[in-house]
């Protein structure tokens, strides 16, 4: 089964691939210039390497967790796909990102703090499933 995990932010979408169930390989971020462009390049992505299943993050225990549970169901109705979804917390995902890349990256803005959010994401989806 191949699966892919995505971090939705308002700037850019992380998003990790694992094939194997065991090896999860962030990919380039999606760099939102709209809602449209970024929903049609992540349902181009999803259709291009046959993807059977998406996990998607949400973010649990911020003030505006109902807000961006919304924004992100909503964007995520907007792919053209069928395949199987599923919804993860996704909490301290971007704080550990971070910590994993510390004095390694230096740019932050390129996405890759995204993409591997979205890594964590998948890991820790495949490892509650004990797939790992």
């Amino acid at each position: 089964m191949k699966i892919a995990a995505v971090d939705i932010g308002l700037k850019r979408i992380g998003v990790a691939f694992c094939f194997d169930n065991s090896t999860v390989i962030p990919q380039n971020a999606i760099i939102r210039r709209g809602r449209k462009q970024a929903a049609n390049d992540l349902t181009n992505l999803i259709k291009e390497w046959q993807i059977d299943r998406l996990i998607v993050g949400l973010p649990k225990g911020y003030d505006n967790e109902d807000e961006m549970d919304r924004r992100i169901r909503h964007f995520i109705s907007l792919l053209d796909i069928d395949i199987d979804i599923v919804y993860i917390d996704e909490s301290y995902t971007s704080f550990e990102a971070k910590e994993q890349i510390k004095g390694i990256i230096k740019q932050k803005r390129d996405g890759r703090i995204d993409s591997i959010s979205a890594k964590i994401i998948l890991e820790r989806w495949l490892v509650s499933f004990n797939t790992i």
